[in-house]
């Protein structure tokens, strides 16, 4: 899953390194089109749906930070 995100990842930004990166949304490198870019794939790919409650910075400053939010929204299910 991990990897498939990163994918995602670099389609939006290539030049970022995702793996190392913690301040996705603190340092401005996803905006808020790309958050709905994100989540809309993040739905395509990992049959999650990420409500607006989850929309928020932490949940989205890193990689790890995303992976483990998809993570909690499989296990709901």
């Amino acid at each position: 899953m991990y990897e498939d995100l990163l994918e995602i990842l670099r389609d939006l930004h290539p030049d970022i390194d995702f793996e190392k990166e913690e301040g996705l949304i603190d340092n401005g490198i996803l905006d808020s089109f790309d958050i709905v870019t994100l989540i809309s794939e993040i739905g395509e790919n990992f049959d999650v749906t990420i409500s607006a409650e989850h929309i928020v910075p932490e949940n989205f400053n890193s990689a790890k930070a995303i992976c483990a939010l998809i993570e909690k929204l499989e296990n709901e299910d």
